[in-house]
């Protein structure tokens, strides 16, 4: 048993894995393919201060990530994206399978994905989307910072 599946048996939360034919490697494309909301899809990234690496869900109506708001938000002077070499050594996933649960990374929530009674995002395995209520995300990852609805 995978490390995402242990971690929602051992929660006793309702959540359900989807499976598919194909990687799904972008908001947009999960909508099409869910037949859902982009605002519904949940992409976690890893991002990098001078000090840190943090798990960053964020809803997939958002355009963009604002890194410098980001930056201000956990009161560091700058963030970047981590490199897909380090995503894979500290997280033991590749960039694009990226699980909402099990990083061991402090993490930071968009609240966009509140307004949703179930969102969808990665889950350890390139053909496997986990769907999930977003309250039940946030008692499972417990966030240090929030990006507000804007």
């Amino acid at each position: 048993m995978d490390i995402v599946t242990t971690i929602l048996e051992k929660s006793n939360h309702k959540y359900e894995f989807l499976f598919h034919e194909k990687q799904l490697y972008s908001a947009a494309e999960g909508a099409d393919y869910f037949g859902i909301e982009a605002g519904q899809t949940a992409p976690t990234l890893i991002i990098k201060t001078e000090s840190s690496y943090y798990a960053l869900t964020f809803s997939g109506s958002r355009k963009s990530i604002d890194l410098e708001r980001l930056a201000v938000i956990l009161g560091t002077s700058q963030v970047k994206l981590a490199n897909k070499n380090k995503v894979r050594e500290i997280t033991g996933f590749s960039p694009g399978d990226t699980p909402l649960v099990g990083l061991n990374l402090p993490s930071i929530f968009d609240k966009r994905l509140l307004q949703y009674p179930v969102i969808y995002g990665g889950s350890g395995q390139p053909n496997r989307t986990l769907k999930i209520c977003p309250a039940t995300l946030l008692q499972l990852i417990q966030p240090l910072a929030f990006l507000e609805i804007d």
